[in-house]
């Protein structure tokens, strides 16, 4: 069996940031937001804010909530570190009103956020760089109103196009569940989109800065990942080293900086997969801010890795810049 042969591994052909300092400058952290997320994006923040003061950073935290240009532009920080999840803060949006007011931002870029936010988009665009994924359909406008099951069958996950923390999104075993599904999706997106569900196991590889961290394998008590399970400490196991052939493994690490390399990803990311029990490897989604609570899962990777999180915060700051 293998576990953690990947640690310590860097992603070829990505651009990883000579190490720098921001001494001295004014760092802004963006938090809150207005997002489903917005809960855990206050956490997000708060911790980051804390582990930057640690390091004797000149930290401002700031909750953005309205008026996101006007804050943005009245600031008065020398660079962004971005905790903000979902609509508006992992979309594109504020990097873009960052790129506009001249001030340096962790991160992926603007078209990089828009489309790895985007399920449907960032699988055509990793599927075709050779990242397995499973089939899927998209419903949107018309389709929606008396959306019929896809032709791949049940069982089947339906979720919202965008947003993440698994709000809104179902696992449909039979077509009794299926109106109700598409209804709750639909709730968040005015695009749903449904996938063939894998049974098996669920990993997620994180990186930084082009650097793979150790895998983790997540195993809800409750046997279905959603949001509760995610946030609710004790809810849900997170097992490192994992457990799985070397094979596998290696597959999964080579798959994220894949996607990274496709992407553009910058600074700190985070890949999900599932593990049929053949053990093939199949593309999620990725996460382009992943969350930095006490449940979060790259602080555990980076801790596993021998990473302290003031070390991991501080080196997704080293990545703040612009044009990316």
């Amino acid at each position: 069996m293998g576990s953690c042969w990947c640690r310590r591994s860097v992603c070829g052909e990505i651009s990883v940031p000579d190490t720098k300092s921001f001494t001295g400058a004014r760092v802004g952290v963006f938090f809150g937001g207005v997002s489903v997320e917005r809960e855990v994006s206050l956490r997000t923040g708060a911790a980051a804010a804390a582990a930057l003061r640690r390091r004797g950073y000149d930290v401002r935290e700031i909750d953005i909530r309205e008026d996101w240009l006007g804050v943005v532009k009245d600031a008065g920080v020398d660079v962004a570190f971005i905790a903000l999840h979902g609509r508006l803060g992992e979309d594109g949006c504020i990097q873009a009103a960052f790129e506009l007011a001249g001030i340096p931002y962790t991160g992926s870029g603007v078209v990089s956020s828009a489309v790895s936010m985007s399920k449907v988009f960032s699988k055509r665009l990793v599927a075709a760089a050779g990242v397995p994924c499973v089939p899927d359909e998209v419903y949107e406008g018309s389709r929606l109103l008396d959306a019929k099951p896809p032709s791949f069958g049940f069982p089947l996950v339906v979720k919202p196009e965008q947003g993440g923390s698994a709000i809104g999104v179902t696992i449909v075993r039979d077509f009794s569940e299926w109106e109700k599904a598409v209804e709750l999706a639909a709730r968040h997106d005015s695009r749903v989109l449904a996938e063939s569900y894998v049974e098996g196991r669920e990993i997620t590889v994180s990186i930084v800065n082009g650097r793979v961290f150790p895998a983790i394998e997540i195993v809800p008590k409750s046997g279905v990942y959603d949001y509760h399970s995610k946030y609710t400490p004790g809810r849900t196991e997170y097992l490192i080293p994992v457990r799985m052939d070397k094979d596998i493994l290696e597959r999964a690490c080579e798959y994220t900086c894949r996607v990274a390399r496709t992407l553009r990803l910058r600074g700190a990311a985070r890949v999900d997969y599932m593990v049929d029990r053949a053990g093939n490897v199949f593309f999620l989604e990725v996460n382009t801010i992943p969350g930095m609570t006490e449940t979060s899962l790259l602080p555990k990777a980076a801790k596993f890795d021998g990473i302290s999180f003031e070390d991991l915060v501080e080196e997704i700051l080293f990545d703040a810049g612009l044009s990316k």
